[in-house]
Formats: structure tokens, C-alpha cells, sequence
């Protein structure tokens, strides 16, 4: 049996290194809310699959969380691994432990509720989605709005999700409920619009784009500055909610990340990343800041117009 840790380390590096510094019982909730939504956007990646197959793995998903055996899980994920739906070893190791992630999550009391909520959205979000893929499997964005609907079914419900947690371990956060409502959405979808500009030439090569042909790249560099500027008030309303160290880290910390990915992409181009180096620079700040009682986020929350 592997732990929420190893499932987490073998899906996303940048939340393996983020969630950890999480208060519990937030940080469990944390782990197991991710990793489910790493299930359902396994699925909508999935385009080896038929269309068909793909909505049907959805749908199986959505009915495993109505109960600790919702839909017949251990059964299904065996089916999903014979079928191998994606090639990353990481994400079949998550479809494999599908029973023993349920089995933490109806374990989450409160939390349970919102979690299931927000990853039905998603699901729901990316079976829309999913039907619009030509024979080939590829998605064909419209426009500037179409694509932020994109962002916003995977990655802005992930900040609502994370906000209506929040509110669980901080009931006094509650008195900024418009302003951080407002906000999260736009937290997700800047971080997702970074990873899209950072990997745009990566996904070419692969025979996909989420821009719009229509669309300058310029215009997403400008959308994804506004919204983590928007990340920007976000976390310093958090800091000065007063919410704990653990949960204004978690926050600071992939916001000053995609703030240095996106200047390393402006400046030398698509493919490139920040080093280990400058990662671990980022959480020394972050953390001296927090030490001091100083902002966490680097950069003044102008936020530009676009």
C-alpha cells in the first residue's frame, strides 16, 4: 500500500513540496482533494481513448464518490490499469490506489461534503469538454473566453474548493468571503495559463494546443499577470486574516513560482523552467518573510488591466 505522500511526490512536484505545509486537518484534506482531481484530469488527458470511453471513465468516477463503495471501485480501477488510459507511471500508480484514496476520503468528516461538490464540478466541467474533441481526441478552443472556461473547469474550481477549506479551519476568514470568493477562481486560472504558455511549444509538438488560433500569445502572457496578481490579494488577505503560517505558505509559495516560470518563459521561450536552485531560493523568501511578519508575495498587487 503507498501513502497520500508517494502519491502525491509521482503526480506533481510543485504540490508535493506546497501541501506539506499545511496545518491538519487541513493538509489531509488537501492531499486527498488534489489527488482526486488528478483522477478526473487523468480522464480528460486521456486521448488514447475513445471519446466515449473517456466520458464513461468520468461518470465511473463521479458515482465512486456517492459512497465508501460507490460504483464498485476496486473493480473498475483494475479495468482502467488494463486499459492504461495514459502512459505516465505517476497517474497509473493514482488509478491503481483509486480504494485507498476513497477509503481516506470518506474518512474526511466535514470536509467531505465540499470536496465531493467541487470534484463533481470538475467532472462535469471536463465531460463538456471531452465531447467537444474532434475524432483525433483534440480540443479546439474558440476564443479568449473559451479558453478561460477551460482553465476555470480545471483549475479555477480548485481554488473555490480550496477556499471553502479554508473557511472549515478559519470560520473568521469568512468576514472576506466576497473578496476571496471573488479571487480564487482567478488563482487557478493563472497558475493553469502559466503551465499552458510554458509547455505551448511541448504541446504543438504532441499535435494539441488549449490556445485559440485566433488568440496572441501576448493576450495570455497579460491574463495569466492579472490573475496572479489577483493569487497576489488573495494570499495577503489570508495573511492578514490572520490565517495560520501553514495555509499563507501554501498559497505564497506557487505564486512566486508561476511569477518566475512566467518570466523565464517571456524572456527565452516555451520549454523553459525554473531550477531547483531558484525554487528552493523562493521558499527560503517566502519563509523569512513569514519569520518577520512580512508580505509573502514578492511583488506589489497592481493588478494590470487586460
Amino acid at each position: 500500500m503507498t501513502s497520500l505522500s508517494q502519491l502525491l511526490a509521482t503526480t506533481s512536484r510543485t504540490f508535493a513540496l506546497t501541501i506539506p505545509y499545511l496545518p491538519e486537518p487541513t493538509c489531509q484534506q488537501v492531499k486527498v482533494a488534489y489527488l482526486l482531481f488528478r483522477i478526473a484530469d487523468t480522464f480528460e488527458d486521456a486521448v488514447g481513448w475513445p471519446r466515449e470511453r473517456q466520458l464513461e471513465a468520468l461518470e465511473e468516477f463521479s458515482r465512486m464518490l456517492e459512497g465508501p463503495d460507490g460504483g464498485g471501485a476496486a473493480e473498475i480501477a483494475e479495468r482502467w490499469i488494463r486499459e492504461a488510459p495514459i502512459d505516465h507511471e505517476g497517474y497509473q500508480t493514482l488509478l491503481r490506489e483509486t480504494p485507498f484514496l476513497l477509503d481516506r476520503f470518506f474518512r474526511l468528516g466535514e470536509a467531505i461534503d465540499p470536496i465531493r461538490h467541487h470534484t463533481r464540478r470538475t467532472i462535469e466541467g471536463m465531460s463538456v469538454f471531452v465531447r467537444r474533441t474532434d475524432d483525433d481526441g483534440l480540443l479546439r478552443l474558440r476564443d479568449l473566453p473559451d479558453l478561460r472556461d477551460y482553465c476555470y473547469t480545471v483549475a479555477g474550481i480548485v481554488g473555490e474548493m480550496l477556499t471553502d477549506l479554508f473557511f472549515l479551519r478559519h470560520p473568521e476568514l469568512l468576514e472576506q468571503e466576497s473578496y476571496l470568493r471573488e479571487r480564487a477562481p482567478l488563482f487557478g486560472e493563472g497558475l493553469q495559463l502559466v503551465n499552458i504558455l510554458k509547455d505551448w511549444d511541448f504541446d504543438l509538438r504532441e499535435g494539441r494546443s488549449y490556445v485559440p488560433s485566433r488568440v496572441r500569445q501576448d493576450d495570455v502572457f497579460a491574463l495569466a499577470r492579472h490573475d496572479l496578481t489577483a493569487a497576489a490579494e488573495y494570499t495577503l488577505a489570508l495573511q492578514s486574516g490572520p490565517a495560520e503560517r501553514g495555509i499563507v505558505a501554501f498559497n505564497a509559495l506557487p505564486i512566486e513560482m508561476a511569477w518566475a516560470t512566467l518570466d523565464k518563459v517571456e524572456a527565452h521561450g516555451s520549454g523553459s523552467k525554473i531550477s531547483r536552485l531558484k525554487v528552493a531560493s523562493i521558499v527560503s523568501r517566502v519563509e523569512r518573510a513569514l519569520d518577520r511578519g512580512e508580505p509573502v508575495i514578492r511583488r506589489a498587487p497592481v493588478r494590470p488591466s487586460v
